[in-house]
């Protein structure tokens, strides 16, 4: 079933106040009073929005195979929910929701249990939910969807600048008026002077959702990040120093030029063949592992102490979902498969295989306990002044590269489905310095689809 960006728009909608409503329910009976669980002001939770079209784009071709269905409903609400809970941590510098004293659970942001229940809900969302869903949509006139669409959207996105701003107005509020790091003065004396405006109601609409974001908890953790800033500084002259932006950049441009060496020599010993494994038309870089990398390292930064069977187990499934989210990405986006594993026992829709995501697991070994270390150790080492003005121009770069590669892509997908003439400038430049040879020569295995 293909669903149009019209249907994926009121699915975004339609499970945001779906979620939002069964979480308010189960936190009424667990509470025994009314909670709203939303971190908006509205009746919606756009995580579960953003879960629901997780589901739909992903999932949707796996609905007759009801095992892989349910274990990829797993991996992707553990994703959406891990994401979505290091998203708010980042924006109030506290947990929202902490299952550490839970038995099954993944940094406190997860509880597994919970992650099962998922699973079964993209089961009944894929099998039973969506069609009924397209019926629904598809008795609304079309003119009367075209209609409500922008309204809601609208009230959607105001109501998330008006919380951001709020919480943003909060925060410079508790620096400018000099509360944060006077420790001895009363709690009660700060909540009094941020009781004022919207300030106070945004505080009032947290704290009366999650008891752990009152103000008193708020304050505290301002301070805490004040402390932790001031032991930053000491560091502050040195090049990416920890888990931040400058880091993940270089190990990106490391990863994928890493990566792209290890598939090339890997497809050299097993066919015979020195083919290009590059993702884009400049240079050796391969986007997925350089993506991976940056993936596996944010997740998995702060449990790299853990036994190396832990991260093989993480990495060998984090791993496989990743690979074959990449693979539908590419497929949909540009309309082109880049690898077909159709051939290789264990394979999932030909877009993963068991062998290759435990190779993902061995990856994540070597990245985590030998690679990351030592390439940290030495990123760190860089000038900052020079690593800075170096990192920014890699960036650029990159996003031309990616972009080139996307529309040279687009371009080759075109002449091998019927539009084979250039209709435009940039189509003739991209027929001229893109022709089919020099595409098939960097995408070797490229599979133009319907």
């Amino acid at each position: 079933m293909n669903y149009t960006a019209y249907d994926l728009l009121w699915f975004f909608l339609i499970y945001s106040v779906l979620g939002w409503g069964v979480g308010t329910a189960a936190a009424a009976i667990r509470k025994r009073k009314f909670i709203d669980v939303g971190f908006l002001y509205g009746p919606w939770c756009p995580a579960y929005g953003f879960g629901g079209i997780a589901f739909a784009v992903l999932l949707t071709e796996l609905r007759h195979d009801l095992p892989f269905l349910f274990l990829g409903g797993m991996v992707v609400a553990f994703l959406v929910t891990y994401m979505t809970g290091g998203m708010l941590e980042y924006v109030f510098h506290r947990k929202w929701w902490d299952y550490s004293r839970k038995r099954f659970q993944f940094g406190g942001r997860v509880n597994l249990p919970y992650v099962v229940v998922w699973g079964v809900a993209a089961v009944g969302s894929i099998c039973f939910f969506n069609p009924l869903l397209m019926r629904g949509i598809a008795m609304l006139p079309r003119w009367a969807g075209d209609i409500l669409l922008p309204v809601i959207y609208v009230v959607l996105f105001l109501d998330f600048i008006g919380t951001i701003s709020g919480v943003l107005a909060t925060k410079s509020k508790l620096r400018k008026s000099g509360l944060v790091g006077t420790v001895s003065e009363s709690l009660q004396k700060q909540a009094d002077f941020l009781g004022e405006g919207l300030t106070g109601f945004v505080l009032r609409h947290f704290g009366n959702r999650y008891p752990e974001l009152k103000i008193e908890k708020l304050l505290e953790a301002e301070l805490e990040r004040e402390k932790r800033l001031e032991e930053e500084k000491e560091k502050a002259g040195r090049f990416a120093v920890g888990c931040g932006f400058y880091k993940l950049v270089s190990l990106f441009f490391i990863g994928a030029f890493l990566g792209d060496v290890t598939e090339t020599i890997f497809c050299l010993v097993t066919s015979g063949r020195l083919m290009s494994r590059s993702s884009v038309v400049y240079g050796p870089f391969s986007i997925v592992w350089g993506l991976g990398a940056v993936f596996l390292t944010m997740i998995l930064y702060q449990y790299r102490n853990k036994s190396d069977s832990f991260i093989f187990v993480f990495g060998t499934v984090l791993g496989g979902a990743y690979e074959y989210a990449c693979s539908v990405f590419t497929e949909l986006v540009f309309g082109t498969v880049f690898w077909d594993y159709s051939k290789i026992p264990f394979n999932l829709g030909g877009r993963i295989n068991l062998l290759y995501c435990f190779f993902w697991g061995i990856a994540a070994v070597v990245w985590m306990r030998a690679l990351y270390p030592r390439l940290s150790d030495w990123i760190e080492k860089i000038p900052k002044k020079a690593g800075e003005t170096v990192t920014w121009v890699l960036v650029v770069f990159m996003i031309f590269n990616i972009l080139m590669s996307g529309m040279a892509l687009g371009r080759y997908t075109e002449r091998h489905t019927g539009e084979k003439k250039a209709g435009n400038a940039v189509e003739e430049f991209l027929d001229d310095h893109f022709p089919d040879e020099r595409m098939e020569r960097i995408y070797p295995n490229a599979k133009v689809v319907e």
